[in-house]
């Protein structure tokens, strides 16, 4: 179990601060809304009115005592970039900032976040790419050249196994798992067999996975 302050309660940390709940992490909230932290209390233990871009709100909250702090402002850049600066002077162990922009994600960077995080931009491209390409059921973006998809096996894989299909030479993609519904076999034998319900998660380059599976028409 960790340890997570999450700054901003909108749509993204919403989300981001119930997904931590659900996974058995304490989580506190801090959003200058009175009305917006009332609405959530009931849910966590520790929540919090104030602006944090007042130095004394988060020396009260002892920022040093997270593993992870979460500035999830997406409204008001100038508050998310004070507070972050903020929070690396107080002795935030790691600092985890949404942008919107690169400019954005410069900025926070040079003033002391660890990592940026751009919500809108990730899923965006992760919807692009599957509706882009046929039977794509979920992408992970590695680099802007490399990802990890879950595509259906192409119906003329079938039938053959990995070691006749040579896919990593003849389709430049690494096969990392198999997928039967809620079922996975990692890292399956050279051996495996493909069936027409499998979903193969594979690492790769998206012109490759087009390649293999073709365009939607």
């Amino acid at each position: 179990m960790k340890s997570f302050l999450i700054i901003g309660m909108g749509k993204f940390g919403k989300m981001l601060g119930s997904k931590l709940l659900e996974l058995g992490n304490e989580v506190m909230i801090v959003d200058k809304n009175d009305a917006v932290i009332q609405e959530l209390s009931p849910i966590y233990t520790n929540s919090y009115i104030g602006n944090c871009t007042n130095e004394g709100v988060l020396r009260s909250l002892g920022v040093n005592n997270f593993d992870i702090c979460f500035v999830a402002i997406g409204d008001d850049f100038q508050s998310s970039l004070e507070i972050t600066s903020l929070l690396k002077e107080l002795g935030a162990r790691y600092v985890i900032s949404k942008a919107e922009r690169d400019i954005q994600a410069k900025f926070l960077l040079r003033n002391g976040a660890d990592e940026i995080v751009y919500p809108e931009r990730d899923i965006a491209i992760k919807l692009a790419t599957r509706c882009d390409a046929h039977n794509i059921f979920d992408f992970i973006e590695l680099t802007s050249e490399v990802g990890i998809f879950e595509i259906a096996v192409p119906k003329k894989w079938v039938k053959h196994t990995l070691a006749e299909l040579n896919i990593r030479k003849k389709y430049m993609l690494n096969v990392l798992a198999i997928k039967k519904g809620s079922a996975i076999n990692p890292m399956p034998e050279a051996g495996y067999v493909f069936c027409p319900d499998d979903h193969i998660v594979v690492l790769g380059k998206p012109n490759d996975i087009t390649r293999v599976n073709g365009k939607k028409e």
